[in-house]
């Protein structure tokens, strides 16, 4: 075992007197040592119910016959940080949590690991850290949040909180009324209840096959959540004992099937930064192009919130990710999971309860997948959107360019009701570089949908869009602008050319003048000049490459 190097010897006298110390008997030293890698905190609902989980996963990793040693990694919650200096570190702290998972079960030669995740960069993090160090290890996300309501009207925290911003702008609510969202959009711990970030990827962890059968949708406040983490618990022991590591479970089939599954969800477009990013861990190219031929090929068969009205539970109660894989099962590559059973086999044990929730692919929503990838003189290395969330028939749009340096200043003029219908909004230097930290622009989203516009301008970033954006939102825009992208190279009055028919963008330039703007092009001054987010912007990559820091020899 891995922990023989910290146990085993008579050199090891201090290192086994200091686990005395830390209430390890001396019988316990020919078991497996099984980190639980719990990101618990008081400052995010997704992760607050966590201290029961730790206890049921500590509870089967004894049952399974393995010693567990709980350690904690540290969380951001997305719509906490959203729309201030917060949001800078929110993509940052999956770099952080990846190292943190790294330098605790390296320097405790621990044998295997299990991690409790929940949201948006701290589920991603934790994958990361699996690909990169292979050894046995097993996720288990905490679960959605149950909908909110208000009388007999189910909410959401995008929905009916984000958006209830821009409807009291807009007349639409009164203060009473944003206030009785505002207390009942979210009733409690777990993950938003929409199909955005979080819940997309316990989604797609699930059908990476790192998870529990049926662990991606199973909710937060169910008892079927505590018997997956004690499950989970007795299961990292037997993948020790049969050196079952990470990366004989996320194979390219792993994350092809994983891709397939979240453009047949419509998820959240952060997805493509997260998967390429766990990918890379695991020695794993997945180009831009990937996602788009998989999205031309598979079918969208739900539409959960942002894009519908189901919300999470409603997929749990519908049949939950192996109804899903059911549904998909010809789509699908067999690969190994961490339950047992190959994908395949767990995909032909689900089944939907309700035809309404998870469609079959014959009634499909779509023939094509929730996410594209556009490119054109705007975005020559790509950008996504996120087509599940556009309503039918807008194929196309064009509109004058209103250019803003920040978010900041974008959210000025749409609250202050200096955005007309036909713009193109540009929000850049929110890139990974620019930002840093490709901040997520939830709230302009919002604002805009709130506003009754949602299909009536195009929002344009370098940055990223939220899973709870809907309209036509395009994010990821590469090369960014601090990197010399076209965007950079906007101004105010140029005419932006959408064809979502053509997957293209475009502005609408010679390329003279295109030429002659990059010729004079000069990026501002740095935003953060010193802490992590100073090394961050100096060592981030673009965000078509999954915005992975750069490793030794490229630094070199």
């Amino acid at each position: 075992m891995r922990s023989d190097e910290i146990k085993k010897g008579i050199e090891r006298v201090p290192h086994r007197a200091l686990m005395h110390a830390a209430g390890v008997p001396r019988s316990e030293f020919e078991k497996p040592f099984i980190g639980i890698a719990s990101s618990f905190t008081d400052l995010i609902p997704g992760h607050a119910g966590m201290r029961v989980l730790e206890r049921f996963l500590e509870n089967g990793v004894y049952a399974g016959g393995g010693h567990p040693f709980l350690f904690g990694i540290p969380g951001i919650c997305d719509g906490i940080a959203m729309g201030h200096i917060g949001m800078h570190y929110s993509l940052p702290i999956r770099e952080l949590i990846a190292d943190s998972v790294e330098t605790v079960v390296e320097a405790h030669s621990l044998d295997g690991m299990i991690l409790l995740t929940n949201c948006d960069k701290i589920t991603p993090g934790m994958l990361m850290a699996a690909a990169r160090l292979d050894i046995p290890a097993i996720v288990l996300t905490a679960g959605p949040m149950l909908a909110g309501r208000v009388k007999n009207e189910r909410l959401d925290l995008v929905h009916d909180a984000f958006e209830a911003v821009g409807r009291y702008n807009r007349g639409e609510l009164t203060e009473d009324d944003v206030v009785a969202m505002e207390i009942g959009a979210c009733p409690g711990e777990g993950s938003c209840q929409g199909l955005y970030t979080a819940n997309t990827m316990a989604c797609l962890t699930e059908s990476l096959g790192m998870s529990l059968y049926g662990a991606g949708t199973a909710l937060a406040v169910s008892s079927k959540k505590r018997h997956l983490a004690f499950e989970t618990g007795k299961k990292i022991v037997e993948l020790v004992k049969n050196n079952v590591t990470a990366r004989k479970i996320m194979t390219r089939n792993a994350f092809e099937n994983a891709i397939t599954v979240d453009m047949a969800l419509g998820g959240s477009t952060n997805t493509v930064l997260h998967l390429t990013a766990i990918a890379h861990e695991a020695g794993i190219e997945l180009p831009l192009g990937l996602f788009d031929k998989i999205s031309s090929e598979t079918p969208n068969i739900t539409r959960i919130r942002p894009s519908g009205e189901h919300m999470m539970e409603d997929i749990e109660y519908a049949g939950g990710i192996p109804g899903v894989l059911n549904r998909l099962k010809g789509l699908l590559k067999d690969n190994p999971t961490v339950t047992g059973p190959s994908l395949l086999e767990l995909a032909k044990r689900g089944n939907v309860s309700d035809d309404a929730v998870i469609r079959p692919v014959d009634k499909a929503y779509s023939k094509t997948g929730g996410i594209a990838v556009l490119k054109g003189s705007l975005a020559s290395d790509g950008a996504v959107i996120k087509v599940a969330g556009i309503g039918s028939g807008l194929e196309s749009f064009k509109g004058k360019a209103r250019v803003f340096d920040s978010e900041q200043d974008a959210m000025k003029a749409i609250m202050g009701k200096q955005i007309k219908p036909g713009n193109a909004i540009i929000i850049r230097y929110e890139g990974p570089r620019g930002g840093p930290g490709m901040r997520e622009m939830l709230s302009p989203t919002s604002a805009i949908s709130g506003m009754g516009m949602g299909e009536k301008v195009a929002l344009i970033t370098d940055g990223r869009f939220s899973g709870g954006t809907r309209g036509l939102s395009i994010g990821h825009v590469s090369p960014e602008a601090a990197a010399g992208g076209a965007i950079g190279l906007v101004k105010d009055g140029d005419t932006v050319v959408i064809d979502l028919k053509k997957k293209s963008i475009d502005i609408d330039i010679s390329d003279t003048e295109l030429n002659k703007r990059r010729a004079g092009f000069k990026p501002p001054e740095p935003r953060f000049k010193k802490g992590w987010l100073a090394r961050y912007a100096k060592l981030v990559t673009s965000a078509n490459t999954g915005a992975v820091l750069k490793d030794g020899k490229d630094i070199e």
